[in-house]
C-alpha cells in the first residue's frame, strides 16, 4: 500500500509540474506577458505572442504528409493509454470504512468501525487449527451486515472440521456484536506444498 502511495504521489507530482509548466507557457504567450514585461524569451521559445501557435503551419503540412508519422503518433498514444490503464488497474482497491451497529445502549445505538470488527474476527480465525491465513470483510448495510471470509488451509487439513470451527467462531462473534444473525460467505483455499528435497 505504501509503495503504491509513494509511486502515485511522485507520478502525480511530475504530471502536475508538466501540466503547470505547459499552462504557464500558454498563458504567458496568450496574455502577451513577454511584451508587457519587456522580457526576451530564449531563441526558438514557442508561444511568445498571442498569434503564435505551438506547431507552425509549415511544420504541420510537412509532418502530416509523412506516412510513418501517423503510425508513430497512433502507436505512442496507444502506449500511453495502455500505461494509464495498467496504472489504474494496479491500484489497490480501498474500501472506505463505515460504522456497524453492534448493540443498543440506554442513550442510543452503539456503532463500531468495521475495520475493528474485521481485525478482531480475522485474529480469531487465524488461531483456528489447520488455518494458515484468514481474511474477513463486512459488507452490506450497517444494521444487517454480512461477512465474507477467506481461509487458506494447511495441506492435508479437513475442510469439514475447519468449517465447524469457523461456525463456532461466528457464533461467538455474532452475540458479542449484538446481531441476531450474520450471513457468511466462505471461500476456502489450500496452501501449496513446499518443495521437497530428495537426498
Amino acid at each position: 500500500m505504501r509503495e503504491h502511495t509513494t509511486t502515485n504521489r511522485v507520478l502525480l507530482a511530475l504530471l502536475g509540474l508538466v501540466l503547470l509548466g505547459g499552462g504557464l507557457l500558454v498563458l504567458a504567450g496568450g496574455a502577451d506577458i513577454y511584451r508587457r514585461l519587456r522580457l526576451t524569451p530564449p531563441a526558438g521559445w514557442p508561444l511568445t505572442t498571442p498569434h503564435n501557435v505551438l506547431i507552425p503551419r509549415a511544420d504541420q503540412i510537412r509532418w502530416t504528409v509523412q506516412d510513418w508519422w501517423w503510425l508513430s503518433a497512433i502507436a505512442v498514444l496507444t502506449l500511453l493509454m495502455l500505461l494509464a490503464l495498467w496504472w489504474l488497474l494496479s491500484q489497490p482497491r480501498r474500501r472506505h470504512s463505515h460504522r456497524l451497529s453492534v448493540g443498543h445502549a440506554p442513550r442510543g445505538t452503539v456503532t463500531v468501525n468495521d475495520h475493528a470488527l474485521r481485525d478482531a474476527l480475522t485474529t480469531d480465525l487465524d488461531t483456528l487449527p489447520d488455518v494458515r491465513r484468514a481474511r474477513a470483510r463486512f459488507l452490506g448495510p450497517p444494521t444487517r451486515p454480512r461477512a465474507r471470509i477467506g481461509l487458506v488451509l494447511n495441506p492435508g487439513s479437513t475442510p469439514g472440521h475447519v468449517l465447524e470451527d469457523l461456525r463456532d467462531a461466528a457464533d461467538r462473534a455474532r452475540p458479542s456484536a449484538g446481531w441476531d444473525r450474520l450471513p457468511t460467505d466462505v471461500r476456502l483455499g489450500v496452501a501449496r506444498h513446499g518443495p521437497h528435497r530428495a537426498e
